[in-house]
């Protein structure tokens, strides 16, 4: 993924559009994320799907995102959460629009085992001043419970002029 000044959110769709259909493009496309955001990239995942006010992205279980009880840490899945949330917002927002998470929350419905799927819709807001925002994002199990859901608050607002 290249770095510049441009839009994050150009930059994701674009890498996106041109790895995500190449034999293992998933997989670089969520290695170059977890370069890009090395804490993000602690979780191990993978984009399986990316569009504008959609992302779904899987986890798997393994020892170094696990706790005490022998299940997925609490922050792992905020983590799983928050990733999802941002890209589904980031590669939906016009490169005039510039967006940052104020707050996360999580609600737990049972203990996280196995691998996991978080799914993100989001309608994108018309922006044209500033103005908060929520998105929220489903984790499941290999069961297809829900496990976790995640509410990523955002600030959004017009770009300052250069």
């Amino acid at each position: 993924m290249p770095t510049s000044n441009a839009a994050p959110g150009a930059m994701l769709r674009e890498s996106w559009r041109r790895l995500s259909p190449l034999p293992g493009g998933k997989w670089l496309f969520s290695r170059l994320l977890a370069r890009m955001v090395p804490y993000t990239g602690s979780i191990g995942a993978t984009v399986i799907d990316l569009a504008p006010g959609y992302a779904r992205v899987e986890m798997p279980d393994r020892k170094r995102v696990r706790n005490h009880l022998d299940s997925i840490h609490a922050v792992a899945l905020m983590n799983l959460g928050e990733v999802a949330t941002g890209l589904a917002m980031l590669v939906g927002l016009p490169p005039t629009i510039r967006g940052i998470v104020t707050g996360l929350s999580i609600t737990f419905h049972k203990k996280a085992r196995g691998r996991l799927t978080v799914e993100c819709r989001c309608a994108i807001p018309t922006v044209t001043v500033d103005q908060e925002y929520a998105a929220e994002a489903t984790i499941t199990d290999p069961a297809g419970d829900v496990v976790a859901r995640v509410t990523a608050h955002w600030r959004l607002g017009p770009r300052p002029s250069a």
